[in-house]
């Protein structure tokens, strides 16, 4: 939002300068981007003074140059050549001093000491054209005899700068979108700091109806989208250029003039912020206003020639035939106001700011006045705008006013607000007692209406303009804004907790706990966003695309759903790594997936339909060892990913006798493994990404991905406590088994049958070879397993080692039918 300097204060009171203000109004929270002088005439006429001729003496060597003797005041006199054929003794003069810079259009040259036909020129006297008052060339400026020598150009013109001060407002501040907006944040910090200060807020006392020649009827059919909706006439304008202090106000902020009546809703905008737009009157067909939202696809053209369908859901300011414009966002072709337009209609409107907001980005339609209706404007503040408007087109048009003002009602206009106010509680917020005289002063300032007051608050009316306050947390922001967040000191010592109870805590704790290891491990963090693209969905048999929790009205494409799986957020940080010669990668994320599911539907709970979980996932791609004149290079696999997956279940105590280990059958995984608990829950997998999902990324080398449920392994173990013993006094023992098993038996079923059957004394079960060979019977494999064994107490000896190893030989051949080789 950019606020002109001198025309804030035309609205309150105040003798700061630019950056002062800016300061000043950054400390009540409308944060200031930068402050910029803004020169009438580029310069500023800086180093141009007024001089007086004393001398002129035709040039020795020129028919048409003057050596002139000029005075420059206090004193100062300077030789000039002039080649001006009206240069005269006796003449006052512009001169531009040595050192002074002229532009010509968007080059700037300087004046400097010279030399003309030999004769040295300590200056110039300038043309109207030359120092950018006016266009003349035909000879220089000759001044008023009582222009006084040495009086700066500037000062002699009546040239005063201006200063563009950019404000940031944020989404909440919708009430500072105008000049009006922020005097009145201005003012209550004037007041606060002990200023002498006032708002004027201009009179509409002038308004009166002239005539009832032009009326014209106003009707709302949409009522939700169109709260209140207000017009006026003005007939006989004359449609031309705007006079120079309202172009120079909207130049100055950044808006280009177009015509008197079109700069008028622009400068009523800007001063008060309510958008206005204006009909050619001769344009509303059946001499009637309608707001309506028209029929899905209607076809409609806006003022830069575009064509738009509008939807169910635009709403439409239509005369009794057709659309005329789109409400709040853009006005139709056609319907607007040009030099031949005589008789206007001024539209002043509150609408749903849903509705603008929707509209405005359906059509790719970012405009001053969506700006502002979708943030929420004052809907008290309608016809003020109207009457201001209506004077201002009967002061530079020439229009007289035709109708009386149409104020029109629909359904679900903002009221004032009435909230309690408690001191101790502002107190016990902000941390510091304020006065409750302060308190009170504050918020009258702010323009809220004290109804009762007692020892304990105030109750307040918080006027309909200030959208973003409600609550009485809300209150104790505005005092502490205007009070100045730097008058709260902060003490030498602050008393705080976070207290998160139960297994949240716990979850928390254990997060970073795994982080650390998996840092350690040469791992990186990554976070995504949780919405991504539909696309990523399509065709995966896993991931349904009906059970994607879809966004309504989202960004962009990308942003449509919110994610299934971690994977795909993943592979994107992959792809953008390995584009930029990074390939050799091990990534974690933690974050929350999201489900739909239609079946769960219930209009008693509408979220019933809709779930998350929380997961961990890893990926690794690239070489787990770069290669050196130590070692050769490392590629990374599968088997390096299940080892930091089973570290991650050792470290938080997982018991693997009560893991389920299974094929991972879809499409994101070419060959993978299922990790479950006892009760059937998925705890994890992890494998080989498909070559169909890297496609997707552009990702050549293979990239292996591992999910786990964090919510299922929180769970598993809950009731697990990680203990630290002494290393173990008595050595392990190590036996091997070849086992001839049938084709489609897992290596982690044979884990899985051993862990169950000795729980106590087996405290690894590794493989360590595998054969398929004609050697062997057909449909049969070898797997070589490594069992080690230790009991913490006491030295093994062969008979206990044997009546273990016999158990489990017995449980694999009567669960899996395998045989020892």
């Amino acid at each position: 939002m950019n606020i002109s300097y001198k025309w804030l204060k035309e609205y309150v009171d105040f003798d700061m300068s630019p950056q002062e203000v800016a300061d000043a109004l950054t400390s009540v929270g409308l944060e200031v981007g930068s402050v910029e002088e803004i020169q009438s005439i580029r310069g500023g006429l800086q180093g141009l003074v007024v001089g007086e001729v004393l001398t002129c003496e035709p040039h020795p060597n020129s028919d048409h140059m003057h050596v002139c003797t000029v005075n420059l005041g206090d004193g100062k006199m300077e030789q000039i050549v002039c080649g001006a054929a009206n240069v005269a003794a006796g003449e006052k003069v512009i001169v531009a001093t040595l050192g002074t810079k002229l532009y010509d259009g968007d080059e700037c040259f300087t004046i400097k000491k010279s030399k003309l036909r030999g004769v040295e020129s300590n200056g110039m006297i300038c043309a109207e054209d030359e120092i950018g008052i006016g266009n003349d060339h035909s000879g220089i400026i000759v001044l008023p005899a009582e222009a006084v020598p040495g009086t700066p150009a500037a000062e002699y013109y009546g040239l005063e700068s201006d200063w563009l001060i950019e404000v940031d407002i944020t989404p909440n501040h919708s009430d500072a979108c105008s000049h009006w907006g922020v005097a009145r944040d201005f003012y209550a910090y004037l007041k606060q700091n002990g200023f002498e200060t006032a708002l004027h807020r201009p009179s509409c006392d002038a308004f009166k109806v002239d005539s009832h020649d032009l009326d014209i009827a106003v009707e709302i059919e949409q009522k939700e989208a169109c709260p209140r909706y207000c017009a006026v006439t003005v007939k006989n304008c004359h449609v031309g250029e705007s006079p120079k202090w309202l172009k120079d106000k909207l130049t100055t902020i950044g808006l280009r003039p177009i015509n008197n009546i079109v700069d008028i809703t622009n400068y009523v905008m800007m001063a008060y912020g309510q958008p206005l737009h204006c009909f050619d009157a001769d344009m509303i067909k059946g001499k009637k206003i309608v707001v309506r939202s028209m029929p899905e696809g209607t076809p409609f053209v806006t003022l830069d020639g575009v064509e738009h369908k509008l939807s169910e859901r635009d709403l439409a300011i239509c005369n009794a035939e057709e659309p005329m414009c789109i409400a709040g966002v853009f006005g139709g072709k056609g319907s607007g106001t040009y030099e031949t337009t005589k008789d206007v209609l001024f539209e002043s409107a509150y609408f749903n700011p849903t509705w603008i907001r929707k509209s405005a980005r359906r059509h790719g339609l970012q405009t001053d006045a969506s700006f502002r209706f979708e943030r929420g404007i004052d809907p008290d503040g309608l016809v003020y705008a109207l009457k201001q408007a209506a004077l201002l087109a009967k002061e530079l048009a020439g229009g007289e006013i035709a109708m009386e003002i149409k104020d029109v009602a629909g359904e679900g206009l903002p009221q004032d607000a009435v909230v309690d106010f408690s001191y101790k509680y502002c107190d016990d917020l902000v941390g510091k007692h304020i006065p409750a005289e302060t308190i009170k002063g504050i918020c009258e300032n702010l323009s809220m209406k004290v109804l009762e007051e007692n020892a304990e608050g105030l109750k307040l009316q918080v006027p309909a303009f200030r959208v973003d306050v409600k609550r009485s947390c809300d209150i104790v922001e505005e005092v502490l804004r205007i009070y100045g967040y730097n008058n709260v000191e902060i003490p030498l010592t602050l008393k705080s907790s976070l207290t998160v109870k139960g297994e949240l805590d716990r979850s928390y704790k254990l997060q970073n706990i795994i982080g650390e290891q998996l840092v350690g491990c040469g791992f990186n963090e990554i976070l995504n966003n949780s919405l991504t693209k539909t696309s990523y969905y399509d065709d995966v048999d896993c991931c349904k695309s009906e059970n994607l929790v879809r966004i309504i009205n989202p960004l962009s494409s990308d942003l449509g759903v919110m994610r299934q799986t971690l994977l795909f957020g993943g592979l994107e940080s992959i792809s953008h790594n390995v584009n930029r010669k990074m390939a050799d990668l091990k990534l974690f994320e933690y974050g929350n997936c999201y489900y739909f599911n239609e079946e769960k539907k219930n209009p008693e709970k509408p979220l019933a339909c809709y779930s998350e979980d929380y997961h961990l996932g890893l990926w690794v791609t690239g070489k787990k060892v770069s290669g050196s004149w130590a070692h050769p290079d490392e590629d990374s696999s599968v088997y390096e990913l299940k080892a930091y997956v089973m570290n991650i279940f050792r470290r938080l105590g997982v018991q693997f006798g009560a893991l389920v280990f299974g094929e991972v059958k879809n499409d994101i995984f070419s060959k993978a493994v299922t990790v479950s608990v006892r009760n059937g829950k998925v705890l994890a997998q992890y494998g080989i990404v498909s070559k169909k999902m890297l496609n997707k990324f552009d990702i050549a080398n293979p990239v292996y991905y591992a999910d786990i449920n964090w919510n299922v392994l929180m769970k598993a173990v809950r009731s697990k406590n990680v203990s630290f013993t002494d290393i173990p006094k008595y050595p392990a023992v190590s036996r091997d088994l070849a086992l001839l098993v049938d084709k489609n038996v897992e290596f982690a079923q044979i884990e899985q049958i051993a862990y169950q059957t000795e729980k106590k004394l087996l405290k690894e079960v590794k493989l360590f070879d595998v054969y398929e060979g004609d050697k062997l019977e057909e449909g049969k494999k070898s797997y070589a397993v490594n069992f080690v064994l230790q009991d913490e107490t006491k030295t093994l000896n062969d008979k206990q080692i044997d009546a273990v190893m016999n158990k489990i030989i017995t449980n694999l051949t009567n669960k899996l039918q395998a045989k020892l080789r």
